[in-house]
């Protein structure tokens, strides 16, 4: 800002942009962006962008303050700078070029202020997954669809059969009780969310968690195909039978196909028990942490001692 500008107050709809910012962070959620940067500032966990986004609907943003820059942005176009009272103070700033903020992405693996890649192509299929009418009774009863969350350059891939209750509400893979016990057996094996990807065979929760169809699971394949090919993974473990029949279209029961890599078009693909059932069963526990083992000793991860909390 030059110094004969100076800040116009002008009236700002809160609750809209809020709805907009929102809607934006769960995309990029669900794209495995984990943090953003905005210019000239360090770049901020996507978690810690959630409080500041509460305390925006909670409070409101009293003032907007609005100045031209005609020498780096177009005539639409806007530089905001939005401080949230009470206490703590936040300070959002983004360009504005329409009616939607826009945010500049980081990953915790790259300190690039743009996006990878590969995170550009997964938004892409992410826009197509959430436009995806395929499926019409999941559809018109899904809160939101369910992409896959992680590292897009990620070795290991963790895949699900179906969204629940939970994942449905936030719009991401293994969040309830079962997504609880997968993060056990990652941080066990030395590894976080961050590190690996997760996603399920199908994008929405079937209502009342029932199984996925052969036909809703077909209208997902290709999506599921074309998130395989951009994040191109070494590994995958399907958690269940109906992930392990899925994917690799079979019927053998999944105790018969544990223990044991398949190949997959060129990956090593892994089939164990879904941490839900282990929940009902907790003696499975001891089983799937055989198959995890075996799988870090492929992976040339060092195997722990112990593994609190997994069997």
């Amino acid at each position: 800002m030059s110094a004969d500008q100076s800040p116009t107050t002008v009236p700002f709809d809160a609750a809209r942009v809020a709805k907009a910012i929102r809607q934006r962070l769960q995309s990029l959620q669900r794209s495995g962006v984990t943090a953003i940067r905005s210019p000239g500032k360090s770049q901020t966990d996507l978690n810690e962008l959630e409080k500041q986004l509460a305390t925006i609907e909670q409070n409101g943003l009293p003032e907007l303050q609005v100045a031209a820059t005609a020498d780096s942005i177009g005539p639409n176009e806007i530089e905001t700078t939005a401080a949230v009272q009470p206490e703590p103070t936040v300070t959002a700033e983004q360009t504005i070029p329409s009616e939607t903020p826009s945010i500049t992405l980081s990953t915790s693996q790259e300190n690039s202020v743009m996006p990878s890649k590969k995170q550009s192509e997964l938004a892409i299929v992410c826009q197509e997954v959430a436009n995806c009418t395929a499926c019409a009774e999941l559809a018109s009863t899904r809160q939101n669809t369910v992409f896959g969350v992680g590292n897009p350059n990620a070795r290991l891939v963790f895949y699900g059969e179906a969204p629940g209750a939970d994942e449905d509400k936030q719009g991401e893979p293994f969040v309830g009780r079962a997504g609880k016990l997968l993060n056990k057996i990652i941080e066990a094996m030395g590894l976080t969310r961050d590190e690996i990807y997760i996603l399920n065979t199908i994008k929405c929760r079937p209502p009342g968690n029932r199984n996925p169809t052969p036909e809703e699971q077909q209208n997902c394949a290709g999506f599921l195909q074309r998130q395989l090919e951009i994040i191109q993974p070494e590994y995958i473990v399907c958690l269940g039978a109906i992930a392990s029949h899925s994917f690799l279209e079979c019927k053998t029961p999944i105790g018969k196909m544990r223990g044991q890599f398949f190949d997959k078009n060129g990956i090593k693909v892994l089939c164990t028990f879904h941490p839900a059932y282990l929940l009902r069963d907790p003696r499975r526990k001891r089983d799937v942490w055989d198959d995890i083992q075996f799988l870090m000793k492929d992976m040339g991860l060092k195997i722990p001692k112990t593994s609190e909390g997994v069997t």
